[in-house]
């Protein structure tokens, strides 16, 4: 079986949909699967080995061009390879951090067109070089605004097409009305041509069934998984950890700068826990993206104005290593999302280094954490309520038997759940449920 993934690039910056799907391909390679990893629009970029090919499609110059210049609409192929040069697409990656979803709605209506958008040639040039070159079984699309190059590549290949639900809701919700209709009209109608839906986890599954109207049978639910490699075999001694700081304790967050991960409700946080007598500082990375650089000027301004400047450290965007010596450093992760999480993976990355977790109450992070469980890894506060934060935080700030009970319960719980090997083997199991029908 030939599988194919296509991801959209997220212009030289990391993101969940990239690292997942890397991961994924890179795992389903590991088990001897025939499986390629194709970039569209940029190249992808992620914290551990890429496997994407160097070939990369729909490139996003001749996208944008098309989109805007209705002479690039009909130009030969020999003139599409000159914006398709990797120097191009490069720049392109390195300009994409400054533009934001309200003002894509227009070339994201036509996207989803596909044949009859403005994008008709780099979507019949994509199918045609699947259908010649790489022949694949299996096509899987990074997100569903991918989807108007399924019916092509179904007629063309035969493939059969399997498209993740990662995070669009957010992208869809900040377009224009009128974009965000025309949007929400061609997600439900492109569907047609889709054989399932893979979702990270249940609530996302509902949560796209409803807002497109999609039949949430069509859903099937596979969880993130994640190399292992480098995280510790066995939880860390947090009180160990804890004394050779002198008794101070450190919180840690891993997400892009912006506000729909909550780096300020951490920050604000910060700031009532200080007050209340706590010795407790943060330690955050992520990325940062030109389009954001107002929110974190504000989040700096928000420390200084709570006097707690000295104690909220960015470390900006890091590497694997970088990612994991994070984690080994902190008492706790905090991941105070004020709208419902898609995907939560650094949750999952917490929990691998065997760290208790304070999480948003919705969306992901009550099924990752295991709430409901037995031995949850974790607890959960009120969305967009940092006062709830601190409160649960300063719970297990005084509680450190809990607290390393919560990060044993992750430790086995993403070794149990969200090992990248059982992802593999999920999918494997339904593309050849599919493929059988």
């Amino acid at each position: 079986m030939k599988i194919v993934q296509i991801t959209a690039g997220a212009g030289g910056r990391l993101c969940g949909s990239c690292l997942h799907d890397n991961t994924l391909v890179r795992a389903l390679q590991q088990r001897g699967r025939d499986a390629i990893l194709v970039p569209a629009y940029v190249p992808t970029t992620t914290d551990e080995e890429n496997v994407a090919e160097p070939t990369v499609v729909m490139g996003g110059v001749n996208v944008y061009l098309q989109q805007v210049i209705p002479l690039f609409r009909h130009t030969p192929r020999w003139l599409d390879r000159v914006f398709d040069q990797p120097v191009l697409l490069r720049w392109l990656a390195g300009r994409t951090g400054q533009t934001r979803p309200a003002d894509l709605g227009p070339l994201t209506v036509s996207s989803l067109r596909g044949t009859s958008g403005h994008q008709r040639k780099e979507v019949e040039r994509l199918a045609q070089w699947l259908a010649r070159e790489v022949r694949p079984d299996v096509v899987q699309l990074s997100n569903a605004l991918l989807l108007g190059m399924a019916n092509r590549i179904r007629a063309v290949t035969g493939a059969t097409i399997v498209v993740s639900l990662s995070g669009e809701d957010l992208f869809i919700e900040q377009l224009p009305s009128g974009d965000r209709g025309q949007v929400l009209q061609l997600l439900k109608e492109q569907a047609a041509a889709v054989d399932r839906f893979v979702a990270f986890n249940a609530a996302y599954a509902e949560r796209m069934a409803e807002l497109v109207g999609w039949d949430r049978r069509r859903i099937t639910v596979i969880p993130h998984g994640i190399d292992l490699q480098g995280f510790p075999a066995k939880p860390p001694d947090l009180a160990a950890r804890r004394a050779e700081r002198g008794g101070s304790q450190l919180l840690g967050y891993l997400a892009r700068a912006c506000r729909e991960k909550g780096l300020d409700q951490a920050i604000r946080a910060i700031g009532l826990l200080v007050e209340q007598g706590y010795n407790v500082e943060l330690l955050a990375a992520g990325a940062s993206v030109p389009a954001e650089a107002a929110y974190r000027a504000d989040c700096w301004a928000l420390a200084e104005q709570l006097g707690v400047a000295d104690r909220v450290r960015w470390a900006g965007e890091v590497d694997r290593a970088g990612k994991i010596e994070l984690l080994q450093a902190v008492d706790l992760f905090v991941m105070p999302t004020p709208v419902p999480e898609a995907k939560g993976f650094p949750v999952i990355e917490a929990m691998a280094a065997g760290l208790p977790v304070v999480a948003s109450g919705a969306g992901a992070f009550p099924e990752l954490l295991g709430i409901q469980a037995a031995d949850p890894a974790g607890l959960v506060h009120a969305m967009a309520d940092p006062v709830a934060l601190a409160r649960v935080v300063a719970e297990l700030l005084d509680d450190l038997p809990r607290a390393q009970a919560y990060g044993a319960a992750g430790h086995a719980r993403v070794r149990q759940l969200y090992d990248a090997r059982d992802m593999a083997a999920a999918h494997e199991q339904l593309y050849e449920a599919l493929r059988a029908t």
